[in-house]
């Protein structure tokens, strides 16, 4: 292997885009450096210098571009040849530790976590007075303040963002490899972990979609870019942004689950006491969901009339739930 080459492998380690293969012979050769044959000991003392500098300066920047501090170490003017190889080694071990405090500490380490529960949703205003609906079963990791050049997030599930703008701080979305960039925008994120897919759809201004450092696309309003995680096939297209966003009118969501679970539901959420007259008509199973503001009328009619049953208001201000039930 020759020095181009570690040069290469290196620099693919360091950013995290080697193949399982490629890791192993990179973390392979730093435990032993003898494993691999190179051009290390055929170079000349001047060559072996000149490539150990330009990895020290690399490494130097690297650092740098990730406001890192550092204390300068001048290389000597001479290497000793007996001391070279194990410079050569340590200066790589160097890079790639100090690679991994880069990206360790470019998350910072207080994150406020936000979870919406399973039937419902949680809306929050940032620091910089973003807007952000997280849907039901997902979770927003934000910091208290933005005090970075950059304003970044961290999603897992579907939210919906309107993004304050500032030009001067770029906002950054980190949903699993999939990065979203704006200035200022807005538009909708799901990562959906059952196909494996992260979705980002735009309803105002211009968002930037990346596979960690490799772009994606650019999406303006109605654009929609379906990026799947596995095989890191995109696929962009255009939509009825307001459809896929509809999700935030939805008040009550019900996914495959009985009307006795549905009933449970409207219960908490209406404050009334609800029965049914037979087993048949409550273990009915449906999929359904009703918009923020529906009354409870309108949604109990809804359901009985999907599932074969009527409902009737009792004196007491309780609801009775009859019918033959949904196999009748």
């Amino acid at each position: 292997m020759s020095t181009t080459d570690i040069d290469v492998l290196l620099d693919k380690y360091k950013k995290g885009e080697t193949s399982p293969e490629e890791t192993a012979i990179v973390e392979n050769w730093l435990k032993n450096p003898d494993s691999l044959e190179t051009d290390w000991a055929k170079m000349a003392g001047d060559k072996q210098e000149l490539w150990l500098k330009r990895q020290f300066l690399r490494i130097e920047s690297s650092i740098e571009a990730n406001e890192n501090k550092v204390v300068r170490l001048a290389p000597r003017r001479k290497w000793r040849p007996a001391w070279a190889a194990a410079a050569a080694i340590l200066f790589i071990s160097l890079s790639v530790g100090l690679y991994a405090l880069i990206r360790k500490t470019a998350v910072p380490d207080q994150l406020i976590s936000l979870t919406a529960p399973v039937n419902g949703k949680k809306a929050i205003n940032l620091a910089d007075g973003s807007f952000v609906n997280v849907n039901a079963g997902s979770e927003l990791k934000y910091p208290k303040a933005f005090d970075r050049r950059t304003r970044e997030v961290y999603l897992s599930g579907e939210a919906y963002f309107d993004i304050h703008h500032d030009p001067d701080k770029p906002f950054i979305i980190h949903t699993g490899k999939v990065v979203t960039t704006v200035l200022g925008t807005a538009f909708n994120i799901k990562e959906d972990k059952i196909s494996h897919a992260v979705i980002v759809t735009v309803t105002r201004g211009k968002v930037s979609v990346s596979n960690g450092s490799k772009l994606i696309g650019v999406l303006t309003p109605n654009q929609q870019i379906s990026f799947n995680t596995v095989n890191s096939k995109a696929e962009q297209r255009t939509v009825d942004a307001m459809q896929v966003v509809a999700w935030q009118r939805i008040g009550l969501k019900f996914e495959d689950i009985t009307f006795g679970q549905a009933a449970q539901q409207l219960e908490t959420k209406f404050k009334v006491k609800i029965s049914f007259a037979s087993d048949k008509v409550k273990n009915c199973r449906f999929t359904g969901a009703a918009l923020s503001g529906d009354q409870l009328d309108k949604i109990l009619k809804t359901i009985c009339d999907f599932n074969n049953a009527t409902y009737k208001m009792q004196a007491d201000g309780s609801i009775l739930i009859d019918g033959p039930g949904c196999d009748q």
